[in-house]
């Protein structure tokens, strides 16, 4: 388990990151917006436009799932049940906590998991 400490230093990278991706989104928005209204001269323009809104739209779209699992996240640490394995209720590993501070599952269950998606 997890101490006070650990936990605590969790929630802090977490509310970072939430912080972080909350600016990108914003900016990325506002951006897309900029686009719209943009007098775009001729097709390649429009072409290099639309590449590059469609790039956009896929990495907000990725970071609004990395918020959603933040707060899910931050929630657990709230209801004690962080770093906790949502398929076999075991511990998840610190080290995969410090890589991907979101984890739902341990090593063994999210394989489980993406072969089952598969």
């Amino acid at each position: 388990m997890l101490t006070q400490e650990e936990l605590k230093e969790f929630e802090n990278k977490l509310l970072d990151r939430r912080v972080q991706i909350e600016r990108n989104l914003n900016g990325t928005e506002l951006e897309l917006e900029g686009m719209r209204n943009l007098d775009l001269n001729d097709e390649g323009d429009y072409a290099a436009a639309s590449a590059e809104t469609a790039v956009d739209s896929a990495i907000l779209e990725q970071q609004r799932k990395e918020l959603a699992e933040i707060d899910l996240a931050l929630d657990k640490i709230k209801k004690g049940t962080y770093g906790i394995c949502e398929m076999c209720e075991e511990p998840i590993g610190k080290a995969r906590l410090e890589v991907k501070n979101f984890a739902r599952f341990c090593i063994t269950c999210r394989e489980i998991n993406e072969k089952e998606q598969q």
